[in-house]
């Protein structure tokens, strides 16, 4: 079986165009899977002989080891993905995995800052340093048009339209889409790139990154996170505040002002309506804990 998800790892690099991190993230959900049938059947598994009982023993062992349920979810995807290979490729007759069944997920309500909070957060960073420039353009810029991290770090100079207030966005699968750039973002996006510098790389590149470290290179995903960590602790605001914050944020803030919850669908990039609208669960949510205290016939 081994050698079977190799060459499905191999088939989505080659053919499917997969990100590294898809395929890193499909591999080790494989290996678990393979070291849990190779102890199971005290041999090397052969893809061939995989019962769908086998898989089920397999997902409640881990959900017995205690594994959330957007990890047995995403292994169970990666198992449907990897036996409906094996089926093309005539490895299995029929999947094993297509009767499987994910686990009922519980949604939790996502954090977001109110608006007090992100102004404070926003002025946060310093601006007579291009450091604090780079870090409050990060800031409005992922506020602004409610950026996942990676999408904000990824952005180049092509991508800002400053004369329509709009910025182009890569999101998930590939899909591009276009985010507004408010005034605020604009102007603190201009202030930096008047700051920038860019490595000979960055410089030379087809692409220029907006977003650089102090090395003139693309910024990275756990760069923008450590300089959260530092603001946040500055402005002695909520520690479980990340950049996916900001999203959660600008999200909230729409459906509160009234905005059409399709329209956010879409600024946010979601695929599906049913991943907005856990954001309308937030606005209710607020909408009573405002009325309890509130309304002197609320509570006994």
């Amino acid at each position: 079986m081994r050698a079977a998800a190799d060459r499905f790892l191999r088939y989505l690099k080659v053919e499917r165009n997969a990100s590294d991190l898809t395929i890193k993230s499909y591999g080790e959900d494989l290996e678990a899977l393979v070291d849990y049938l190779e102890e199971l059947y005290a041999a090397p598994a052969t893809t061939g002989e995989v019962s769908t009982l086998d898989l089920r023993g397999y997902v409640a062992a881990v959900s017995d080891a205690g594994y959330s349920e957007t990890t047995i979810a995403r292994r169970l995807a990666s198992m449907r993905s990897f036996f409906r290979f094996a089926q093309r490729e005539d490895l299995v007759d029929r999947s094993p995995a297509k009767p499987l069944r994910n686990p009922r997920r519980k949604r939790k309500l996502p954090h977001f800052l109110t608006t007090d909070e992100i102004s404070k957060l926003l002025y946060a960073p310093p601006t007579n340093t291009a450091a604090g420039l780079r870090d409050r353009a990060i800031l409005e810029t992922t506020y602004s048009a409610g950026l996942r991290v990676s999408e904000l770090v990824g952005l180049n100079d092509s991508d800002v339209d400053f004369e329509q207030g709009l910025i182009r966005v890569r999101g998930k699968g590939k899909r591009e889409r276009l985010g507004p750039l408010g005034s605020f973002a604009a102007k603190a996006l201009q202030d930096w790139l008047a700051k920038r510098t860019l490595s000979v790389r960055s410089a030379a590149a087809k692409e220029k990154p907006i977003f650089t470290n102090k090395f003139g290179n693309r910024l990275t995903t756990r760069s923008v996170g450590r300089m959260l960590e530092k603001y946040i602790a500055q402005t002695d605001l909520d520690t479980r505040t990340s950049p996916h914050t900001l999203r959660h944020s600008f999200a909230t803030h729409l459906l509160d002002a009234g905005a059409d919850i399709r329209s956010v669908q879409e600024l946010l990039g979601h695929k599906s309506l049913v991943t907005t609208q856990i954001y309308t669960h937030v606005s209710t949510t607020r909408l009573k804990e405002a009325y309890e205290k509130a309304h002197p016939r609320a509570q006994v």
